[in-house]
């Protein structure tokens, strides 16, 4: 086995791998032509026939497949053990994987066993080159960990020079998912799960599972009306309900507005909710905090509704309307329900 390649760990669940795995598989991709090594996956779990199929046209060229009833449903300690030996072994200088429930227990473990530190929640992946201020020592090809850092404040850009592997997680929907090759294909190696992991990892059973889905389904919605902290009230979010529910729309809201006990966290966009990219997005009463337009930059079009017109996201918006949501929001419903008929 070659090393130093870069490796994304997937997610793999229902006979299919996550989104999240295949959005960093299309970034790994593409970072991994750019340092000229191979792009490599690692699934472990059970029932793994036929994965290689979903993620061959991703750019894979090596998938590692670590198979054993016991490794399905994730627990900690296993996956971690097939991670830490199977690194020790092929040396990986990229190690990438979802910012997940499951990303956010194994990154960690993985990374302080191995001593390499990791970048929680990325918003961005780069190669690039750095050069230590106090030794003047430099590097080439590192991997540049891009997130925002201090309350918001600043995008700060992370450089791991000397640990290996370098360790990114990044959440769902932050990368863009795209097909390499439709009929792109990499080799597999089955690998025997009893040399990476020992009986003793397996001292926690799960006896039952249950996973209740989010009935909001905020990510995949087209349109997104959005409310802010200016909205005001809880009862002011239902106009953005009232505006939703003519358009076909999703409501979202920022950080502030679910801080404040407005609605709910599940409908949360930004850094610390989720990442969206609808074809409309409409902002009301929200000021544009980094942390939030980090979250839905990529709307094909966004309307901000304001009544402050130096708000710091009238600076992305598409189209701005100044003025209080409380008359803005009854007009767009009254127009909307007049021009559609």
């Amino acid at each position: 086995m070659d090393k130093n390649n870069l490796i994304v760990y997937l997610e793999f669940e229902d006979g299919r791998i996550a989104d999240v795995s295949l959005e960093l598989l299309t970034k790994g991709r593409v970072l991994a032509s750019k340092l000229g090594v191979k792009l490599e996956a690692v699934v472990v779990g059970d029932n793994l026939d036929g994965v290689e199929k979903q993620v061959f046209p991703y750019g894979v060229d090596r998938l590692y497949k670590v198979a054993d009833p016991r490794l399905f449903p994730y627990t900690s300690n296993p996956h971690s053990a097939v991670l830490i030996n199977l690194f020790r072994e092929i040396k990986p200088q990229i190690c990438l994987m979802g910012a997940t429930c499951i990303g956010r227990d194994l990154g960690p473990r993985v990374s302080s066993c191995l001593h390499s530190g990791l970048t929680a929640d990325c918003t961005a992946l780069e190669i690039g080159d750095h050069t230590d201020p106090k030794t003047g020592k430099s590097y080439t090809d590192l991997l540049y960990q891009i997130r925002p850092a201090f309350g918001g404040n600043i995008v700060a850009t992370i450089v791991n020079p000397e640990c290996r592997p370098q360790m990114a997680t990044v959440r769902e929907g932050v990368m863009k998912k795209e097909i390499f090759d439709p009929n792109h294909k990499g080799e597999v190696i089955e690998l025997d799960a009893k040399k990476y992991v020992s009986d003793e990892d397996f001292v926690v059973e799960i006896l039952d599972r249950h996973i209740e889905k989010s009935k909001i389904n905020i990510k995949n919605s087209p349109i997104i009306v959005a409310g802010g902290y200016g909205v005001g009230s809880k009862e002011n979010f239902q106009l953005l309900h009232d505006l939703a529910n003519v358009l076909g729309a999703e409501v979202g809201a920022s950080r502030a507005a679910v801080d404040a006990g407005f609605t709910e966290h599940a409908r949360q966009i930004g850094q610390t909710g989720v990442t969206v990219r609808p074809k409309l997005y409409i902002a009301c009463g929200i000021s544009g905090q980094i942390q939030h337009i980090a979250g839905m930059q990529d709307s094909s079009i966004i309307i901000s509704i304001n009544n402050d017109p130096n708000a710091p996201i009238n600076t992305i918006a598409d189209y701005v309307i100044t003025g209080n949501l409380e008359e803005v929001i009854p007009k767009l419903i009254k127009y909307y329900k007049k021009n559609s008929k």
